[in-house]
C-alpha cells in the first residue's frame, strides 16, 4: 500500500474523512482471487457498489506484466438468503449470477449466467472474470492458482464479455441479478424453483406522459444496475420533465383526498435513480402547489430525507418519531395514513432551510398551506 495513504488516515483532522480513501483491501489487494501468489497484482480502475453488490473491472499483472483485463463481483446475499429461506433451503457454497454488460459500443453489449463462489475471507459470494486465463508465451500459471482457473472457478472466462473487456473504459454500466445455485448442497437434487433477488421487481419514473398517475411513467425491471460513470451535472434541474401524481399516497377515506379531478397534484422530478450507488434509491425535487398535499404515510425497510428550499407549509411527523417534537408547540392529531390506518401524529411548520428525516417505522407527510410552490429535494434510502 502507498505509505502516504497511513499519513493521510493517521491525521487526527482527517479520521472523519477515512471513507473518502478506500480500505486497504483495494490498493494492496492481499484478498483478490490471484493474489494468493504474490506472482500476480491488481490494478483496480473502478469500484461500485450497489446495497451488497461489489463490482470491480480492472487490470491483472503476472510477474510484473500487464496479463489481461478483469472483471471483479462479490456479492453478501443477505436478500438472496431470506428468499431462499422461505423455501426451507440455505445457500451453500456456490450461487448464481446473470449479467448482462452494458458498454458504449451497443454491438459488444453480452449476458451471461455465472458461478459466485463463497469466500471466508471476505464472507461474500464472489468471481473473477479475465479476458483470457491464457498465460503468456514461455510462462505457466502459478500452481497456487492453477485450480481456480476455468469453467465455473472463481476465476473464469466468458467468451462473450471478450470485446467488452478488451476496452474497460467504454464499460460503462451492467446489469445484475441472483439466483440460487442449481443444485442444492450436500443433497444433490436440482432445484428447480430457485429463489432470486432481482431488486426485488425496482421499478423507475420516467415522465412519458403528462397525465397525472398515469402507469405509463413507471418503468419496472428485474435486475440491480451497476453505473461505472463518475459524476453528473446539471446545470438547471428546472429542465429535468417532472412526473405528476394525484392524491399522492392519499386514501380515498381520507380527508386529504380531493375527488375533484386535478385539485391534488403534484410534481415529481426523478433526477437520478438507477445510477445511485450504496443504499441510495434516488434522488427527485418534489413541487407541492398551494393547497396540494403529499399524503401521509409510513416508511417500513426505507428512509428519506426533505431538504425545503422554496415555500411554506406543515409537515406530519408520526407522535415520537422525534421526541423532541412534542406539544406545545407541535399540536397532536390523529389521521389516516397510506394503506396503514389512524395513526397519531405531530404537526410542524416547514419553511426554507428546514429538514424532515424519516427512518424505517417513521411516518411524514407534507402540506403546502401557502401561497407559492413549495418545493423540496427528496433523497430515498433502502434501510433493510
Amino acid at each position: 500500500m502507498n505509505p502516504s495513504f497511513d499519513a493521510i488516515q493517521t491525521r487526527p483532522e482527517n479520521a472523519i474523512f477515512c471513507i473518502v480513501f478506500y480500505p486497504d483491501r483495494i490498493y494492496h489487494a492481499e484478498y483478490l482471487n490471484a493474489t494468493r501468489s504474490p506472482r500476480y497484482r491488481y490494478y483496480v480502475h473502478e469500484v461500485r457498489n450497489r446495497l451488497d453488490i461489489t463490482v470491480m473491472k480492472g487490470m491483472v499483472f503476472m510477474d510484473g506484466v500487464f496479463l489481461c483485463n478483469f472483471l471483479r463481483l462479490e456479492y453478501r446475499a443477505s436478500r438472496l438468503v431470506e428468499q431462499a429461506r422461505e423455501k426451507e433451503r440455505f445457500l451453500r457454497s456456490k450461487i448464481m449470477a446473470n449479467i448482462h454488460l452494458l458498454p458504449t459500443n451497443q454491438a459488444n453489449q453480452a449476458s451471461a449466467t455465472v458461478q459466485l463462489h463463497y469466500d471466508e475471507w471476505i464472507d461474500a459470494y464472489q468471481v473473477e472474470i479475465w479476458q483470457t486465463l491464457e498465460a503468456p508465451p514461455t510462462k505457466h500459471h502459478d500452481v497456487k492458482i492453477a485450480n481456480i482457473l476455468g469453467a465455473n472457478q472463481e476465476i473464469t472466462r466468458v467468451r462473450a464479455f471478450g470485446p467488452a473487456l478488451a476496452d474497460l473504459g467504454a464499460l460503462k454500466q451492467l446489469e445484475l441479478s441472483f439466483r440460487e445455485n442449481d443444485i442444492d448442497e450436500p443433497f444433490g437434487y436440482k432445484i428447480t424453483d430457485p429463489s432470486w433477488d432481482n431488486a426485488y421487481r425496482a421499478s423507475y419514473q420516467v415522465p412519458n406522459t403528462q397525465t397525472p398517475s398515469d402507469p405509463g411513467n413507471t418503468v419496472e425491471v428485474d435486475s440491480y444496475l451497476i453505473d461505472f460513470q463518475r459524476g453528473w451535472f446539471f446545470d438547471d434541474i428546472s429542465k429535468v420533465l417532472p412526473v405528476r401524481y394525484e392524491n399522492a399516497m392519499t386514501e380515498s377515506k381520507s380527508p386529504d383526498f380531493n375527488t375533484t379531478p386535478g385539485q391534488n397534484v403534484i410534481e415529481m422530478r426523478w433526477v437520478i435513480q438507477r445510477q445511485m450507488g450504496s443504499s441510495v434509491v434516488y434522488f427527485h425535487e418534489v413541487t407541492i402547489p398551494p393547497g396540494c398535499i403529499e399524503g401521509t404515510h409510513q416508511h417500513v425497510g426505507s428512509e428519506e430525507l426533505y431538504f425545503i428550499f422554496e415555500g411554506e407549509g406543515i409537515a406530519y411527523m408520526g407522535d415520537g418519531d422525534d421526541p423532541t417534537v412534542t406539544d406545545p408547540p407541535y399540536p397532536l392529531k390523529t389521521i389516516e395514513i397510506f394503506c396503514v390506518g389512524p395513526r397519531n401524529i405531530r404537526v410542524v411548520p416547514v419553511k426554507p432551510r428546514s429538514v424532515i428525516y424519516t427512518k424505517s417505522g417513521g411516518i411524514h407527510g407534507i402540506r403546502n398551506t401557502g401561497t407559492v410552490p413549495l418545493r423540496f429535494a427528496a433523497f430515498g434510502y433502502s434501510s433493510a
